[in-house]
């Protein structure tokens, strides 16, 4: 539930979906409501704090468990999201701007070429056990985990500086972080970066604690999810008082936390906030009705029945356009080898039919989006093209290429390369006589993607793939794409942010979530070579219409290879209940948890 984190995300990393628990509607940006957008901004620009009370709850329900305790090593949005609430950036995020904000670090300066920056860190902060946050754990944080190569984090990714050498080669460098005194950081890039203070709300570790990991070798097993969570330590608003797997987490506030209101007292106003852990997103919308959570991420099929029982249930549906994330298909082109086996991680014939874009475009239009938005949405969504969501505003690209539900011009595709069925059983086999037969996953829980891919399977069906259609643990689909690769085609979700550099970890063909064929020593496709390089010229442009007209380009490439196959957005529907102070609607939150307040 990214809107309960306000400001204590970094949008820098982009992450696996297990669901979209406050939905948002992928809306085509010429249909977004003008009236929408303007009083989003409208509500933020007249947003003032109040200050508020002391005591009471947040409850919300939720099918994302976390997956692992330690932030560095989460892809799930369901690890990040509760980590969220334990560890902070030198900046955050604004949930009224979007933009970069002071965090951890008070102030800083940067050097007339932006290269080098200096931050100023806070001296009133304090790890959960009561040691003092300084400059080294900075210091550490960058140089002992992220730029530690024995450590798998996704946050490297935002981290890792592309430029061109004398001989045109593409080179990766890191920047330099030291610590010139205890409340002192100092980083020099080597390269320009316009998302550099976005990149910073990257959470900061204590070195008192994970040093002797880090040592040892083995950080990558501390914090997992048997730990005690009260020995994850780090400097946010709250702590994991209890953490019963299946159940429910509670995060109790963290009663020494720096923050404070505009009268001196100290911050969060709440006393909990409870994830109550349920197996569907039915359990979600039923522990909303109960009163049990006091926010709902409303799906489309639910918004006729809540709108009603608003008045007298006294909650308040809140709109706020297209969400920043995705759903889509993809298919597993991966050509490299297990390296304890010597085998193939796919099967010749699977990588021959995956990784023929005629055969992706012929899929592409089996994916019947309006059905999707109808039946599955029920009319609360639009279809999705781009890889950058219209909630990023001018960045997204309305104009690239668009596939619509045609199951002749799906046949016609794949009769045109042979693919034929010869021997009248249904299913077609190739033009070496394979039968095309695969299985597509998606996740667990998460009935509404189940409902989409159920309707992309039926379509593959009708036009002659045998395709099986399985649902498995959330937990073993990330295992899958990220570590074991076993896998054939799967229906999933990411995040995303307002910058489309957070998705740098997706699309550069050399990172691990570059899903359908991660870890390239080179890319592998002259089209994934020029999306690298736009990806990377796009960061370090400070131009803003220059940055807009790469990553546009970047869009267009993409749509016209389709390594991900998009369905629709949903719209951003939240229930809340009117019992809480410091709430309003904007493009990026609903409130920072920090400043909620009961008013009951």
């Amino acid at each position: 539930m990214k809107q309960l984190l306000g400001a204590l995300v970094a949008a820098a990393v982009l992450l696996l979906a297990c669901s979209d628990d406050i939905p948002t509607v992928s809306v085509d940006p010429l249909d977004v409501k003008p009236d929408t957008v303007s009083s989003l901004v409208a509500n933020a620009d007249a947003f003032e704090y109040e200050i508020g009370e002391y005591g009471g709850s947040l409850t919300f329900a939720t099918i994302a468990e976390p997956l692992t305790l330690n932030l560095a090593l989460a892809n799930d949005a369901g690890s990040s999201s509760v980590l969220g609430y334990l560890f902070e950036g030198l900046t955050d995020i604004s949930w009224l701007t979007g933009e970069p904000q002071p965090n951890l670090a008070h102030t800083w300066d940067v050097s007339d070429d932006g290269l080098t920056w200096t931050f100023y860190l806070r001296r009133d902060v304090r790890w959960h056990d009561g040691e003092p946050f300084t400059a080294r754990d900075v210091e550490f944080t960058f140089n002992e985990i992220i730029y530690n190569e024995e450590i798998p984090t996704s946050t490297r990714a935002a981290f890792t500086f592309r430029l061109l050498d004398e001989d045109g080669t593409w080179q990766v460098a890191p920047m330099t972080v030291t610590a010139i005194d205890d409340y002192t950081i100092q980083c020099v890039l080597p390269v320009s970066f316009a998302p550099f203070l976005r990149s910073m709300a990257t959470a900061i570790y204590p070195q008192h604690i994970l040093q002797q990991y880090v040592d040892a070798g083995t950080f990558n097993e501390v914090w997992g999810i048997e730990t005690d969570p009260s020995e994850v330590i780090g400097t946010g608003p709250f702590v994991i008082e209890e953490f019963i797997p299946e159940e429910r987490i509670v995060f109790s506030r963290n009663l020494d936390y720096w923050m404070t209101d505009d009268e001196g007292n100290r911050l969060p106003y709440l006393d909990r906030v409870v994830q109550v852990i349920v197996p569907d997103l039915d359990a979600e919308l039923e522990a909303f009705l109960s009163g049990l959570a006091d926010v709902h991420g409303v799906l489309g099929h639910e918004f006729a029945m809540l709108e009603p029982l608003a008045e007298d249930e006294n909650f308040t549906i809140h709109r706020r356009g297209p969400n920043f994330g995705s759903t889509f298909l993809t298919f597993n082109q991966n050509q490299g080898t297990n390296p304890e086996t010597g085998e193939a991680y796919l099967s010749e014939e699977k990588r021959y039919w995956f990784g023929n874009l005629e055969f992706r475009r012929a899929v592409a239009h089996v994916v019947d989006k309006d059905a999707i938005i109808e039946q599955v949405q029920h009319g609360q969504g639009y279809p999705q093209w781009s890889p950058i969501s219209p909630a990023a505003g001018d960045f997204h690209n309305p104009d690239v290429a668009t596939y619509e539900y045609d199951l002749d011009r799906a046949r016609a595709i794949l009769d045109e390369l042979g693919w034929i069925d010869r021997d009248g059983d249904g299913v077609r086999e190739d033009d070496r006589g394979n039968p095309i037969a695969f299985t597509m996953a998606t996740n667990d829980g998460n009935t509404v993607r189940r409902q989409v891919t159920g309707i992309i399977h039926e379509a593959m069906i009708e036009i002659g793939l045998d395709v099986s259609f399985e649902v498995i643990d959330f937990g073993e689909l990330v295992g899958q794409l990220t570590s074991s690769y076993d896998w054939d085609a799967i229906v999933i979700g990411f995040t995303g942010g307002p910058d489309p550099y957070s998705g740098i970890v997706l699309w550069h063909s050399s990172e691990n979530l570059h899903l359908w064929y991660p870890n390239q020593p080179e890319p592998s496709t002259a089209w994934e070579a020029e999306v690298d390089e736009l990806y990377v010229l796009g960061s370090q442009e400070l131009d803003r219409e220059r940055r807009i007209a790469l990553y546009h380009r970047a869009q267009e490439i993409i749509a016209e290879n389709l390594p991900l196959i998009y369905t629709s957005h949903a719209e951003r529907l939240s229930a809340v209940r009117n019992l809480f102070g410091n709430t309003t609607p904007t493009l990026f939150g609903l409130w920072d948890v920090r400043y909620l307040y009961r008013t009951d």
